[in-house]
């Protein structure tokens, strides 16, 4: 399949300004195309994967991508999608926020194929030598009010009496089209692509480019992600899943693909992944004849994660889940065991105790909540539904000692399957 048909395919496609002629250019060579991204944030979130991956899809079709990084948008906030004004950052903070998402950029885009190399842009480049007078005579004026207000943004916004919009985020629209004006006189840049929301500023573009350069340019928006259970996709009970580890760690970004809903699993592994169609198509069958078996959602976590942090990240998070269900600890980093402290119920451990001939394991079981009571952790034990650091223990006098610690620190509580919990010298506070 070319390009567009694989878009297609995977259901990327949400609108497109002319079908039929943007697939005849695509087919007649290398095209130049471009996504913005404002910097609202040191790193990306999983919600912005998706036109990024598409540059990168277009980028192995032969195509030329360019990242635009919204040092000048960002500065102002785009009201499209947003109930309410963003807070406004400083010219410092973007910078900062420009920095370390180049770092991610770098993992989802090739910039040193000597073919086809993608580029990192700043819109800050071409709009801040700009005065605000030369900008309304020749930029404003090949704008009309009413059309502004017809944009959906816009219009939702006027619509909303209690927050309205101001006049600098009723701007921004003029600041993308001017964005992709200049990216096709210097760079030859023809498309535009981004999420659904972004129409009415994409096609805004393509007016002052027809106006301005006489030349035609296209658009191609991809759809919003949803979850079938109806949330918001890219968030969870402790906030947005980053990029960024030190914002969510890899075993938390791993954990939030492989907890995927079933009835969206299929659908993310054809808008998160470079799996091919034969591939995806196998997995379906797998998923639709057994969804316990959880073939496609270990595709899935994989197959992000490792785009995302690398395969060393990747197989650490992999192992550190395998642990919770019962997986072999022998070998195990301390880096990697630390993912789950936290992510299991965890209590504060009386090292001076487990000195000498140590604790009774069924005081221990108490003190995790695991059991309520001795007489229950002894039933426990004897019912062989009790484990230490993932060993089976089925003695009921068995005694734990510093001997026993992982890491010299932790203590790996299991009853029955599932119901874990870890003792630590150190508080969950401290790993947060």
């Amino acid at each position: 399949m070319n390009i567009f048909e694989d878009l297609q395919w995977r259901g990327l496609v949400s609108d497109c300004t002319d079908t039929e002629e943007l697939t005849r250019r695509l087919a007649a060579g290398p095209m130049t195309l471009y996504c913005g991204f404002d910097p609202t944030a040191d790193s990306l979130h999983v919600g912005s994967l998706v036109p990024l991956i598409a540059l990168r899809r277009f980028q192995n079709a032969g195509h030329v991508p360019i990242a635009v990084a919204g040092g000048a948008t960002g500065s102002i906030g785009d009201p499209s999608g947003k109930t309410q004004e963003r807070q406004l950052l400083t010219k410092d903070r973007i910078s900062e926020h420009i920095a370390a998402v180049k770092v991610q950029l770098a993992r989802l885009l090739d910039f040193e194929t000597p073919t086809n190399p993608a580029k990192l842009l700043d819109n800050s480049d071409w709009t801040g030598g700009v005065s605000f007078l030369d900008f309304l005579r020749d930029i404003g004026k090949h704008f009309t009010v009413n059309q502004m207000v017809a944009k959906e943004s816009v219009r939702a916004r006027m619509e909303d009496r209690e927050v309205g919009i101001s006049y600098t985020e009723f701007s921004y629209m003029l600041l993308q089209a001017f964005d992709f004006y200049q990216l096709c006189r210097q760079y030859g840049c023809e498309l535009q692509i981004g999420g659904s929301d972004q129409w009415g500023n994409i096609t805004a573009g393509i007016d002052l480019i027809r106006k301005k350069l006489s030349r035609p340019a296209f658009g191609l928006t991809l759809p919003l992600i949803t979850k079938a259970d109806g949330t918001k996709f890219g968030k969870t009970e402790s906030g947005t899943i980053w990029l960024e580890p030190k914002r969510t760690s890899v075993y938390r970004f791993y954990q939030f693909w492989i907890q995927t809903d079933d009835r969206d699993t299929i659908r993310y592994l054809k808008y998160f992944t470079f799996l091919e169609v034969g591939q995806i198509e196998a997995l379906e069958s797998l998923h639709a004849a057994n969804p316990g078996g959880r073939d496609a959602h270990r595709a899935l976590a994989k197959a992000v994660t490792t785009m995302i942090h690398g395969e060393t990240a990747t197989n650490e998070a992999i192992q550190a889940s395998s642990i919770l269900f019962g997986g072999e600890l022998e070998g195990l980093r301390e880096q990697t065991f630390e993912e789950i402290v936290g992510e299991v119920p965890t209590a504060k451990l009386d090292g001076v105790s487990l000195r000498g001939v140590g604790v009774p394991l069924v005081d221990l079981l108490v003190t995790a909540g695991l059991c309520n009571s001795k007489g229950q952790a002894r039933k426990d034990m004897e019912g062989g539904g009790i484990s230490l650091n993932n060993r089976r223990v089925a003695e009921p006098q068995r005694l734990v000692t510093s001997a026993d610690l992982l890491f010299g620190k932790h203590l790996l509580l299991r009853k029955g399957k599932r119901n874990y919990a870890i003792l630590s010298l150190e508080t969950l506070e401290q790993n947060k």
